[in-house]
């Protein structure tokens, strides 16, 4: 697992995260239970993006410092961009499911943000093993980036099959086990995870709801990891682009929860992008696709389907039921 990277910029990355986390927690507690506006998360997003780009600023002049090339540390911060924009994209199904789990389970607005800190948590963590686990695997074992590349056009072919359908969140197998294995209260007790009720502890809804986000992030984790992986097999540049676009999940999701309806084409871009970037690992020992053609191609593709779901209107969706949430 050799990475391009020096030493010094793992530890900026890792104290960047920690104190990223740090903050968030420190604002979380200090708002206690607390709806986020759109203007708020509008903001929030806004700046977990400008930290990504000086943090990608850092990397190119961490790259330039360290080979003495600027065409390397141009072609290395690209990548980063690329990834990052992918994994940014690709948390848009992410947040959509996450949107079907609250609406289900008709989760508080003001309990929302606490349930997203913790998933954002587990991603972080969750992610950190795959990538470097996928990072030595690759390094041992070449072809598997064509049972990567295949797995990705399956998936993408899949997404775009299932794009518009309903679904219902009580299908869930992982909902299904849970609910029999242990005992839910009837509703909310504020933020808590556990309750008492007639003399027997029981889980509240609020914890099945963070178990299903875990649930998610490891289905999601298994489609967008291997698909920054076609853009380079850098481990560094994997961990980075994915944890930065992770850290700005939660505003983002607030963002969107505003304006889901009006994207609703987004689940075919998404699934384009993966057949795309599928076919781009099955190819890489014919023809390796130039960054910029992958980064303009996500581009195009994302800015079409966001245009053309401005133009389409939505089909009326029902809302899946959310009363007699202990009983199922």
């Amino acid at each position: 697992m050799v990475s391009i990277a020096p030493l010094w910029l793992w530890f900026v990355f890792i104290a960047f995260v920690l104190c990223a986390l740090l903050v968030d927690f420190v604002v979380l507690k200090q708002q206690g239970a607390h709806q986020i506006t759109v203007p708020e998360a509008l903001r929030w997003s806004l700046v977990w993006v400008a930290l990504s780009f000086l943090f990608n600023a850092l990397f190119w002049l961490g790259v330039k410092e360290t080979t003495g090339s600027s065409e390397l540390a141009n072609q290395k911060s690209l990548e980063f961009l690329t990834g990052y924009l992918i994994e940014k994209s690709l948390a848009v199904d992410n947040i959509f499911v996450f949107l079907m789990i609250f609406t289900y389970f008709a989760v508080p607005p003001a309990f929302q943000k606490r349930v997203l800190m913790i998933g954002v948590i587990g991603a972080i963590v969750l992610r950190t093993v795959m990538i470097l686990l996928g990072s030595w695997l690759l390094a041992h074992f070449h072809w598997l980036l064509y049972v990567f590349g295949a797995f990705l056009i399956i998936t993408g072919i899949k997404m775009w099959w299932a794009a518009g359908k309903e679904s219902d969140i009580g299908d869930n197998p992982a909902l299904k086990l849970l609910r029999r294995l242990i005992p839910v209260s009837d509703g909310y007790h504020g933020e808590q995870f556990w309750c008492w009720q007639n003399g027997r502890r029981l889980a509240t809804p609020l914890f099945l709801v963070v178990c299903l986000v875990g649930v998610v992030d490891v289905i999601f984790a298994v489609d967008s990891i291997p698909a920054i992986f076609a853009i380079t097999t850098d481990p560094f540049i994997v961990l980075t682009s994915n944890v930065f676009a992770i850290l700005g999940l939660r505003a983002m999701f607030f963002l969107l929860q505003a304006v889901a309806a009006r994207f609703h084409l987004l689940s075919y871009g998404l699934a384009l992008i993966l057949v795309f970037i599928g076919g781009k690992m099955l190819l890489i020992d014919v023809y390796k696709i130039p960054v910029t053609w992958s980064l303009a191609m996500v581009v195009v593709i994302l800015g079409a389907t966001m245009w053309l779901s401005l133009r389409t209107p939505p089909r009326v969706a029902t809302v899946p039921s959310t009363s007699g949430l202990a009983d199922k």
